[in-house]
């Protein structure tokens, strides 16, 4: 099953990969050889350490490679701002409080509230997909129902 992806999502992940192939892993090497020469592995917690730290780190290599190999990466360069779609950022207003917000809809990896990017597949997201500027969207949460108006649709770098 192919995975949505922005570019720059994408080219994050990679990075990580470049990082945990090329330093992480060769440095975790170092530090189960150097924790072996210190004589007896059962109490070495060194040693324990630094082979749980390989098991998470060749764990996570596998899982970004899985990612990358199933990503669809989506190109925002020609799309246009008449429509909500994945990769828009989406200036709304808060029709109870006026409060402006902005939210860019991204791949479930690239997703972080604190940056304002929300998962294609959040409750906000699937909302606001396919919505047009001035019009209403009720997103529905366990706490409670509110309504947004979208007033700009764009696309970041």
């Amino acid at each position: 099953m192919k995975i949505p992806m922005t570019k720059k999502g994408y080219d994050q992940l990679k990075a990580e990969l470049e990082r945990l192939k090329k330093i992480e892993r060769p440095k975790n090497i170092a530090d189960i050889a150097e924790a072996r020469a210190h004589g007896d592995l059962s109490e070495n917690a060194e040693y324990s350490a630094a082979k749980e730290r390989q098991g998470f780190i060749e764990g996570r290599i596998q899982e970004i490679g899985a990612k990358l190999a199933e990503a669809n990466v989506i190109h925002t360069d020609n799309l246009s701002t008449e429509k909500v779609v994945f990769g828009a950022t989406v200036e709304v207003i808060d029709i109870d409080t006026d409060d402006r917000k902005q939210f860019r809809i991204v791949g479930i990896d690239e997703a972080d509230m604190k940056n304002g990017t929300i998962s294609v597949h959040s409750p906000v997201a699937k909302a606001l997909i396919g919505r047009e500027v001035g019009e209403f969207v009720e997103v529905k949460t366990h706490a409670k129902t509110i309504e947004y108006e979208v007033v700009r649709i764009f696309f970041e770098d």
